[in-house]
């Protein structure tokens, strides 16, 4: 009898550096992918939402993340959201690999802010500010640094003490980091500025950004979620992921009619040249996609002999 290969938290961070992860994804929407929109289903008794995402390209491979979201579950000392990748074989749907989701869900995450920003930043950025100082938040920095020579990073939190525990994180890590209070000030100096945050009202000020500035929008998956103002996105040529952006991220919906440039795909299959001048403002808005778990999952499964 077969058994699907278990991999925990641990080895799908060791599995998913972000060079090879980075690469894996570009690749993948370059080939393509099924990837209907997300299941959710809510359970209201329970208080919860159960979403799945499934994804497969041809007799390749398939998979299917299930997560539930329970926002009550900090007051029980657990985590909101909990995650699980289940891979399969594409020709005959044997299970291979049950990979731990949170954690493949964050590095993808960073690798697709990063593969978007590896065609819309500045070639020569070399100072990234995090805003939000969670788990994706933290991962960040070592995302940019797998395609730009990112030599500073400064972190800001809407809770100080946030900030500075990350930047004490990431100095461990090498990283020339420090934690700032004055968001404005921050934004007007760096020249990436990502933001992974759960804001429902706008952190980022369209005013503050400075000509060639790429803003790397992750956190407002919801209608009723944004992390940057109107004026932002009207002064910025604005980038995707896929589609179901236009319909779910608050950063799109709230600010009116758009003119969308590209997404992940048209920029990664060479439809769309990305950045053209040095000095232009640019945005990428992501909703996380099936076909970056599937990329994802396909890299850290190794199989056996």
């Amino acid at each position: 009898m077969h058994v699907p290969a278990m991999i925990d938290q641990a080895e799908t961070a060791r599995r998913l550096p972000f060079p090879a992860l980075i690469a894996a994804i570009r690749a993948g929407f370059i080939a393509g992918a099924d990837a209907p929109l997300r299941h959710r289903h809510d359970l209201a008794e329970a208080g919860g939402t159960l979403l799945l995402m499934p994804a497969w390209r041809g007799a390749a491979m398939m998979g299917v993340k299930i997560v539930t979201v329970f926002p009550e579950n900090g007051k029980r000392g657990l985590n909101a959201v909990s995650s699980t990748y289940l891979l399969c074989d594409g020709r005959t749907g044997q299970h291979l690999a049950i990979i731990d989701g949170n954690e493949l869900t964050a590095r993808r995450t960073a690798a697709a802010s990063a593969l978007a920003g590896d065609y819309l930043a500045r070639r020569d950025a070399r100072h990234l500010l995090v805003v939000g100082s969670g788990h994706v938040a933290s991962m960040l920095p070592a995302a940019w640094a797998a395609v730009r020579p990112i030599d500073s990073v400064t972190v800001w939190n809407i809770r100080p003490e946030g900030a500075e525990r990350l930047a004490a994180t990431l100095r461990g890590q090498g990283f020339n980091a420090i934690a700032a209070t004055d968001l404005q000030a921050c934004v007007a100096t760096a020249e990436i500025v990502s933001c992974a945050t759960l804001a429902a009202q706008p952190l980022i000020a369209g005013r503050w950004l400075r000509p060639g500035t790429h803003l790397d929008l992750i956190g407002g998956y919801r209608p009723d979620m944004r992390e940057a103002d109107t004026e932002a996105m009207r002064r910025a040529r604005v980038f995707i992921d896929t589609d179901a952006a236009l319909a779910e991220a608050g950063d799109l919906t709230q600010a009116g009619p758009l003119h969308i440039q590209g997404s992940l795909f048209t920029l990664c299959r060479g439809e769309h040249p990305g950045r053209q001048s040095d000095g232009e403002i640019t945005v990428f808005k992501s909703v996380g996609s099936a076909i970056e778990d599937l990329a994802a999952a396909g890299v850290v499964y190794q199989p056996p002999g």
